[in-house]
């Protein structure tokens, strides 16, 4: 996620030249339009509930999903890996095992847990991708669910057979799912970053339109005002 500026502008100008063909799976029409629901999304009669998900840099999805109506905190760190490697000069190099993820805490009687997967299937990435989003590559970029429940693997699973089978994308999802072991918040600078940063090349070009994505998509689940970690 940290790219020169040159790389920045040559990335930029290939999206505006290229965009119908700038990922080799799904085609542009396949991403940022609403997916069907969940069939299978049971109700969760806890206060809270907590998931999850890796799908790129997490500035993005942690910027994203604090526009969520429902979401009551969202944290940006590692997941996949061990502990002592939950740091990102470690995690960069691709070798630990660790996605860079986000911890969405949530009020499951305001947005379920099928919701978040609706709108992080449409909105939030390309689900088709493997080991990579947008300019960043690497296994720490893998589109991931670590399941925090029995339940929750059991909607994943069900939801990625369900887009599958009615090949919403031109090809298939590639997100894993597997149980959560552990997750370890990221350093401090990288928490709000997007908020932080709004001028940030990287966070136009890569972030800001998920954010867009989201208010024009899913205006029913869309928030104006965030849910920042510094109000915590």
């Amino acid at each position: 996620m940290q790219i020169k500026p040159l790389y920045l502008v040559m990335a930029a100008a290939g999206i505006a030249v290229a965009s119908p063909f700038w990922s080799s799976h799904a085609s542009a029409g396949d991403l940022d339009k609403q997916v069907p629901a969940a069939v299978s999304d049971p109700a969760n009669p806890a206060a809270s509930e907590t998931a999850v998900l890796a799908g790129g840099c997490f500035w993005g999805q942690q910027g994203l999903f604090e526009h969520v109506k429902g979401v009551t905190k969202v944290v940006a760190g590692y997941s996949g890996g061990e502990r002592a490697t939950a740091r990102y000069p470690l995690v960069s190099t691709s070798t630990t095992g660790h996605a860079e993820s986000v911890q969405i805490t949530f009020d499951p009687h305001q947005v379920t847990f099928g919701q978040i997967l609706r709108i992080y299937f449409s909105v939030a990435h390309d689900p088709t991708e493997v080991n990579r989003q947008g300019p960043d590559e690497g296994t720490q970029y893998r589109s991931e669910i670590f399941a925090a429940s029995p339940e929750q693997e059991a909607t994943a699973k069900a939801y990625i057979a369900q887009l599958d089978g009615a090949h919403v994308f031109a090809a298939p999802i590639a997100t894993k799912v597997e149980p959560l072991k552990g997750f370890y918040p990221a350093e401090d600078y990288h928490q709000d970053y997007l908020v932080q940063n709004p001028d940030s090349s990287y966070i136009r070009i890569n972030d800001l339109p998920k954010i867009e994505a989201l208010k024009q998509v899913w205006p029913e689940f869309y928030r104006a005002r965030p849910v920042l970690l510094a109000q915590k």
